[in-house]
């Protein structure tokens, strides 16, 4: 019989008697999987509360125990929703095995047991842990979560390249970015192509939280109200995202500096190590270089950081993205409300595809959300270019009158028109992403011509035009 097993699975066998938890141990790490064991309630939880299993392997009496089996049992499937817990007994029967699985129990095996029903129940309930895992996920997604890039443009295909690339290194990663760009998104692609996917992904944002509660949430506490896991701990062996970590005092900078070093820490009003592995990706809209020559931020922390760089790009520098993005998050709005969705007139996206968006992604997504809301719905319209938000309307005036509205009042027809072409066509083709034969197309102009129009007005599109052309000689 062959059983798949994941290596890095780890399992905490609780039960008092030694030489059960002996044999259950052999056989288990015979298989490649990790194991801990315990021989009663109290080392059980504080095993869990360093760090959470996969899977519990329970004896149901546990003697000379704060807690029996039962006991236990019951507070892991509260505070522990995602992990798998199989009771075990001597003395067990079909009642005890019924009201075990009622209160949370994935499965109940007697002894003494058969090696390899204890292999295929440990197997399927890891996989089970790993589902409701998945499970959760799926319902984040479904409450409006963006766990994808969405795009087409060479930007887009560039950084899902170097995403796939850096996921299955163990390196930690800084990704930078303005404000609004999806620096999340890429973290959490990085964590689901990576080795770790089938365990926890943590974002802690640095700059929300105050200088005294920071610490707190990172490494946890200890005192008279009970232990508390900090993040660190939550994220053992996953991967920990330390959001807009430039807002990150620098008293913690030191002390995150330690714990990539030394791979252990210690919890607040605490003094035992605890050691754990995790991934750390950081994150930030803020120039770190600038930060650290004011004294902001510390040099070391930026190099154990920095490992490897990666840049999210601007929306502005993916405007040809703009339509597969519209309608992504009209759906995802649409679903989220129980309505029907809309869609975009021409004019509408054009004008979308000139605006700035200096909110990057994230403003084109309230957006979105703002004219579900906002505009009214009527069966077959579109959205159209008046019905956009304000700061688009806005321009669109803008365009109208011409940003230099008054210099082309003063200029002859000739001069005024050609003023007008090369600010049109240049908005055209920085719509279209640099591609000449898609915005000829949209236009109505022959490729040639338009080439040709561009030449003379001064636009350069030559990398483009080369890239285009091997392309037809390819094909």
């Amino acid at each position: 019989m062959t059983i798949q097993t994941n290596n890095m699975s780890d399992i905490l066998i609780v039960d008092d008697q030694d030489d059960i938890r002996s044999l259950i141990q052999g056989i288990l790490e015979d298989e490649g999987y990790e194991t801990r064991s315990a021989a009663d309630s109290q080392t059980a939880e504080k095993m869990i509360a360093e760090k959470a299993p996969d899977l519990v392997i329970l004896d149901i009496w546990l003697e000379n125990s704060e807690l029996d089996g039962m006991q236990l049992l019951k507070k892991l499937a509260k505070s522990h929703t995602d992990m798998s817990v199989i009771m075990i007994s001597g003395h067990g029967n079909i009642e005890t095995a019924v009201t075990a699985i009622q209160m949370g129990a994935y499965d109940f095996i007697e002894k003494p047991f058969q090696t390899d029903k204890l292999l295929v129940l440990t197997q399927r309930g890891l996989e089970a842990a790993r589902l409701k895992r998945e499970n959760q996920e799926l319902k984040l997604k479904a409450l409006g979560s963006v766990s994808e890039l969405h795009g087409t443009s060479q930007a887009v295909h560039q950084l899902r390249q170097s995403i796939e690339r850096v996921a299955t290194a163990n390196s930690r990663i800084l990704i930078t970015g303005e404000a609004g760009t999806g620096k999340d998104v890429a973290a959490r692609m990085i964590h689901r192509y990576s080795k770790r996917a089938d365990k926890s992904y943590i974002a802690l944002n640095c700059a929300i939280l105050s200088p005294e509660r920071i610490e707190t949430e990172l490494f946890g506490s200890e005192g008279p109200q009970g232990r508390k896991a900090g993040v660190l701990e939550m994220a053992n062996g996953g991967t920990l995202l330390l959001d807009e970590v430039a807002d990150m005092p620098l008293e913690t900078q030191a002390k995150i500096v330690r714990v990539l070093q030394d791979q252990h820490f210690t919890r607040i009003g605490g003094s035992e190590k605890i050691e754990v592995d995790i991934r750390i990706i950081a994150s930030t809209n803020q120039n770190l270089q600038e930060l650290m020559l004011a004294g902001k931020f510390r040099q070391d922390l930026f190099y154990r950081l920095n490992v490897v760089p990666l840049h999210m790009p601007s929306l502005r520098e993916r405007l040809e993205d703009i339509p597969v993005l519209a309608r992504f998050f009209m759906d995802l709005s649409a679903r989220t409300a129980n309505v029907q969705p809309r869609f975009f007139s021409d004019e509408a996206m054009a004008l979308m595809q000139s605006y700035d968006w200096p909110g990057n992604v994230r403003q084109l997504r309230n957006a979105i959300e703002w004219l579900l809301i906002m505009t009214p719905a009527q069966p077959g319209q579109p959205i159209t270019a008046d019905m956009l938000p304000p700061e688009l309307k806005q321009q669109a005036v803008d365009m109208i009158r011409g940003r230099e509205g008054v210099e082309l009042m003063s200029k002859p027809l000739r001069e005024a028109r050609e003023i007008f072409e090369r600010e049109y066509l240049l908005s055209q083709v920085n719509r279209f992403g640099g591609n000449i034969s898609k915005t000829a197309g949209f236009i109505g102009m022959e490729r040639s011509a338009l080439h040709r129009k561009l030449k003379s007005l001064g636009i350069q599109t030559n990398e483009k035009e080369a890239g285009e052309e091997k392309e037809r000689a390819e094909a």
